[in-house]
């Protein structure tokens, strides 16, 4: 194999030590190794850069092994060229396996320009990325206390659920907040109710009579209570991102214009893939990076699994929310496509393939600064309208219709 880089090295990363492979070309033009091992505090890892700059490296690959190697690449970002590589595609031989062979392995590697690096977006995109990721989490965590609420009322015989869509609206929580003060009166805590859910009293009255106990309203409010910090947490996370976000604005903005996104999603899908597609070189790479495009699997001549890669999972997660919300915008594209696919493919992979669709517009609409342009619910019928238009004719005749099609004179 010809040799790239004359001086190299590659990382071995674990929670309390990193080793390190030094490789570089002597007078000979012979490749020399040098292994050390350094620890993960922070001047062991500035130890380890004064040593690589000594040896005159400017190369440095490292595996992306769980959160160990962020702060080595923060401290070593700016000083060397850094490559993050999956560990997937760097096993080593099968019956070699030794952290120190591990290092030697991704030095030849590199040193060989064998290895391909990971999408690592710069601080400012990062920290983003971050604060949106724990902002998802925290939702996450209130929709799990939403339904331990519910699992509560439904013990204690409590039917608001059957009657109020939400049973976390403001309605409801005052409800909830009368039933844990021990307002035990059905007629007194149905007459909370506000705007449209008012006309549904007297139901509210038959759902509210139930068999709450002292156990049931410590519990209510122990929930309540958490369910409120964690919307604090969310809405003082959200004033960070936006905060923060400003660099990122005009993608963001262009991201809202789609179907089925608002701020949250659009900040989400930001902070996952940046608001410049210079590292990816078409839409056809963004979309297999973010798996949200049929996999390619195919040996002598058979096409095996198709299944999506595992991709983003953040990323992936924003999309297909995005996409369950675009599929019920009326007279919209992404709307046209679901129903299309859903009827043959089923409903979750109609999801994966309408999440697809808004990734591509992103694509462009950041590249080429573009405006959003909606192709309309009926794309798919002007697209095929050649043979479409036989087959209407043809069914209308085995219904024992004669069709005779005259043409508007404003159609193309």
């Amino acid at each position: 194999m010809d040799i790239i880089y004359t001086s190299c090295c590659g990382l071995d990363v674990h929670k309390r030590s990193i080793q390190a492979c030094v490789r570089h070309l002597d007078k000979r033009g012979r490749a020399k190794e040098e292994v050390r091992t350094f620890g993960t505090m922070t001047q062991d890892i500035l130890a380890l850069s004064q040593w690589l700059s000594d040896r005159e490296v400017i190369h440095v690959a490292m595996e992306s092994t769980g959160v160990y190697w962020k702060p080595i690449y923060n401290i070593l970002e700016g000083k060397f060229d850094l490559l993050l590589v999956n560990a997937r595609h760097v096993k080593n031989v099968p019956g070699r396996k030794t952290d120190v062979k591990d290092c030697q392995w991704l030095a030849q590697l590199l040193q060989c320009g064998l290895l391909r690096g990971s999408f690592v977006p710069d601080k400012a995109q990062r920290e983003l990325r971050e604060l949106t990721r724990h902002r998802t989490q925290l939702t996450h965590e209130m929709s799990a206390v939403a339904n331990r609420i519910h699992e509560v009322l439904e013990d204690a015989n409590i039917k608001i659920g059957a009657v109020a869509t939400d049973i976390l609206g403001k309605s409801c929580r005052d409800m909830i907040q009368a039933m844990i003060e021990g307002e035990e009166s059905s007629d007194q805590t149905a007459e909370l109710a506000r705007g449209k859910l008012r006309s549904k009293i007297p139901q509210l009255r038959l759902a509210l009579e139930g068999n709450i106990t002292e156990h049931h309203r410590f519990v209510l409010k122990q929930l309540m209570d958490q369910l409120n910090y964690l919307e604090g947490q969310i809405e003082t996370f959200s004033q960070r991102i936006e905060e923060i976000s400003r660099p990122f604005e005009e993608a963001i903005d262009a991201v809202v214009q789609l179907p089925g996104f608002k701020r949250h999603g659009a900040e989400n899908v930001i902070s996952e893939i940046g608001c410049k597609m210079d590292q990816f070189p078409s839409d056809g790479h963004l979309s297999a990076w973010a798996g949200m495009c049929p996999g390619n699997n195919k040996t002598g001549g058979k096409s095996k699994s198709g299944k999506t890669n595992k991709g983003s999972r953040w990323l992936r997660g924003s999309l297909i929310q995005a996409a369950w919300a675009a599929s019920k915008k009326k007279g919209s594209y992404f709307q046209a496509r679901y129903k299309r696919l859903a009827a043959r493919r089923g409903k979750k992979r109609a999801l994966v393939a309408v999440g697809h669709s808004p990734l591509v517009a992103i694509f462009h609409l950041i590249k080429e600064k573009n405006g959003y342009d909606e192709l309309g619910s009926d794309f798919f019928d002007r697209l095929n309208s050649k043979r479409l238009v036989p087959y209407l004719v043809k069914r209308l005749g085995n219904l024992g219709y004669e069709v005779n099609l005259v043409p508007h004179e404003n159609t193309a």
